[in-house]
């Protein structure tokens, strides 16, 4: 079954369970358990061996603690610790007044969360839970629906990070990319210059942002979303009311009433210091010969410095509540117990989706559904110009039914360089950015991505309310890039493909927006 057209019935099941019946972990249980069951040729004792061997890898493999998961497991929980303190400690309170003295209108909170996530560049993981902690207070105080927000945050963190060579994601493209040049004798220019020539290649990147802001600056929405957005303009409610997401406080903790901005600006500096400075020491810590920038964050380890960054965050919140509770005697100093077991609690339903995610990608991998789809890509005989459109679509197929984006780069960047350089090398820059701007698109609409699951846990959305709801604005803005791909085929020309599509994306703003005053003005 493996490498064969029935690998694609696991995903396949999975993404459809999730759409029909809105249950997450009942879905991807359906999908581990197709896989194993094709893994294993229908036997159920191996069947059942398979799949335990899937879910217990998670936590430890082949005699070795998988300490990347391990770590982003245990930074969830701070971050939901952390979360805790800061409310205890009344710095959301005091943030949510003072931010509505300055953030006074929607399309403001929305930007200055667009904004955030752009800034916010360095890992998507961190970019999605971090910004979520900074803007949920604005965003819910100007009655924008967590949905919208969680698809702010998805729109600028993994877009962000993939067109910036100081990141995490950008390390590892660039290591991809020495590789592939090499192997063809590419020597006009380097990792680095080929990763900076593709930015303005990767149209996903620069539609996806772009509809990000004109959407909030326009105010208008589509699909799904605009009921999420209508219910909470009109009701105040920022979810449905029906649904529980991860990363909010079950209970309602006391509040210190002497809380202070601070309360929640601190934390959150130190959570961000606390990161960043553990990737540059992680980096420096493993890179062999001169340290440089670029191999400090080819080698950095993300996990293990998100962790470090949490203990770190943790350690200011609980220093804040301690001088809220003992010195300003604001709150109950008898209440901590009950904040580290109330943050903890929050973010269960995201580790327990995360856990079951990284099990069916897992199998999937092994099952070789992304080998299969790159080796039907290799096996085709397209128009060379065809070339980036076609790498675009399989990219984002592949990156949707496995759900990584990452894992979508290791197998077609490589295979897109290989039929650039038989066919055309001229293209193997726009055929290499279309396979990073796929895989992005792919890994925003997947169910199953980490990074989606994480943005919706940040954002404090059911998880099916934000994948439902951005995928209308993912495929807009996919559909508008795979033009773009297609002139730069053909024209080789990337500037004039890129203002075609951005062209084309304003048209769109202005046609959508104008739909939404007629619908307005009929109704009146």
């Amino acid at each position: 079954m493996e490498n064969t057209i029935f690998s694609l019935i696991p995903p396949a099941l999975a993404i459809l369970m999730v759409i029909l019946t809105k249950r997450v972990l009942l879905s991807l249980g359906a999908g581990i358990v197709a896989s194993a069951l094709l893994l294993a040729n229908f036997q159920i004792g191996k069947t059942l061996q398979i799949m335990w061997d899937a879910l217990s890898g998670n936590i430890y493999a082949d005699g070795e603690w998988s300490t990347w998961n391990i770590y982003i497991v245990f930074f969830l929980l701070l971050l939901g610790v952390i979360t805790a303190f800061i409310n205890i400690s009344g710095g959301s309170r005091a943030f949510g007044e003072w931010a509505v003295q300055r953030v006074k209108t929607r399309a403001g909170a929305q930007i200055m969360s667009a904004l955030l996530g752009i800034l916010i560049f360095i890992d998507d993981y961190f970019n999605a839970l971090a910004v979520g902690q900074i803007s949920r207070p604005i965003t819910d105080r100007q009655r924008v629906s967590r949905a919208k927000l969680a698809y702010i945050i998805d729109s600028t963190s993994a877009p962000v990070c993939v067109v910036s060579p100081i990141s995490s994601w950008g390390a590892y493209i660039i290591g991809i990319l020495g590789t592939v040049l090499v192997a063809h004798g590419v020597t006009e220019y380097s990792a680095f210059s080929a990763f900076i020539q593709m930015i303005p290649m990767n149209f996903y990147v620069w539609t996806a942002l772009g509809l990000v802001f004109l959407t909030a600056w326009m105010q208008f929405d589509f699909g799904p979303m605009k009921e999420h957005e209508k219910r909470a303009i009109e009701s105040g409610e920022v979810m449905p009311p029906d649904r529980e997401a991860p990363g909010e406080l079950k209970e309602d903790l006391p509040v210190s009433s002497k809380g202070t901005v601070g309360d929640l600006i601190w934390p959150i500096v130190s959570l961000i210091i606390g990161t960043v400075a553990a990737m540059m020491w992680t980096g420096a810590q493993a890179t062999e010969g001169s340290v440089t920038i670029l191999k400090i964050f080819e080698n950095t380890d993300v996990a293990k410095s998100l962790l470090y960054g949490g203990l770190l965050g943790l350690a200011v919140s609980i220093a804040m509540f301690l001088r809220q509770s003992i010195v300003l005697k604001g709150v109950d100093k008898n209440v901590f117990g009950t904040g580290l077991w109330e943050g903890v609690k929050s973010m269960l339903p995201a580790v327990y989706i995360l856990f079951f995610a990284w099990t069916i990608v897992t199998l999937i991998g092994v099952l070789g559904t992304g080998t299969y789809l790159a080796g039907l890509v290799e096996q085709s005989n397209l128009n060379v110009g065809l070339l980036p459109f076609i790498l675009f679509a399989v990219a984002g197929v592949m990156a949707f039914s496995t759900g990584t984006s990452w894992g979508s780069f290791g197998i077609l960047l490589p295979i897109a360089g290989e039929i650039a350089a038989a066919t055309d090398v001229s293209l193997i820059l726009p055929a290499m950015a279309a396979v990073l701007a796929g895989a992005v698109f792919g890994d925003h609409c997947s169910p199953i991505s980490d990074t989606t699951i994480l943005s919706s846990t940040g954002a404090g959305s059911h998880h099916i309310d934000h994948v439902v709801t951005q995928i209308p604005y993912a495929l807009l803005s996919a559909v508008i890039s795979a033009v773009g791909f297609l002139i730069v085929g053909f024209t080789h020309n990337t500037w004039l493909a890129l203002a075609v599509t951005l062209a084309l994306l304003l048209v769109t703003a202005f046609v959508l927006k104008g739909k939404k005053q007629m619908k307005a003005s009929a109704k009146a």
